[in-house]
């Protein structure tokens, strides 16, 4: 198996109502690192954070799973519960790069000063764009939550971006 660019990175989410955008962030990930740290939102974050999955950590963490190993057989990830912004991306020096979505890549800044404080080498970033879905804006649990869009991106209710009817 050729060795790709990172030994190993570290992405994340809530990854709830799985959708395109999760499997893009995902995709590159797994394009761009021998191994994946995956940081998985746990319950109690995500309500701090003012989101509110539907799905409970145990089933997203099983959907994260089962897609992995459907998409990307025999490769080596692992999934990490997340209870701050940070996770293995700080705590594990050997994490090489952050792939993450144009609002996580904010957070790097901090990252990495929280990183040098322990010694450790600076993420790279490398920032995947949104999926957008039919509308334009970019694809979201919470905008298939609130039965705007589906997990493609499809607008729900027969309109279309020119707010006409289909």
């Amino acid at each position: 198996m050729p060795s790709r660019k990172y030994s190993r990175v570290a992405t994340g989410g809530t990854f709830d109502r799985f959708h395109s955008g999760h499997r893009r962030l995902l995709e590159r990930s797994f394009e761009l690192g021998d191994e994946v740290v995956i940081g998985l939102t746990s319950d109690e974050f995500a309500r701090r954070e003012g989101k509110t999955p539907t799905q409970p950590y145990k089933e997203r963490e099983a959907s994260l799973t089962a897609y992995i190993r459907a998409n990307f057989p025999r490769r080596r990830f692992i999934i990490a519960k997340l209870d701050d912004f940070f996770g293995p991306g700080i705590a594990s020096k050997e994490v090489e790069a952050l792939v993450a979505s144009p609002e996580t890549g904010k957070r790097v800044a901090l990252a990495n000063k929280l990183r040098a404080e322990r010694g450790f080498p600076p993420l790279e970033l490398v920032v995947v764009d949104w999926v957008l879905a039919d509308d334009g804006k970019p694809v979201s649990s919470t905008r298939i939550r609130n039965g705007e869009i589906d997990e493609e991106g499809r607008l729900i209710g027969g309109r279309n971006p020119g707010g006409r009817s289909r």
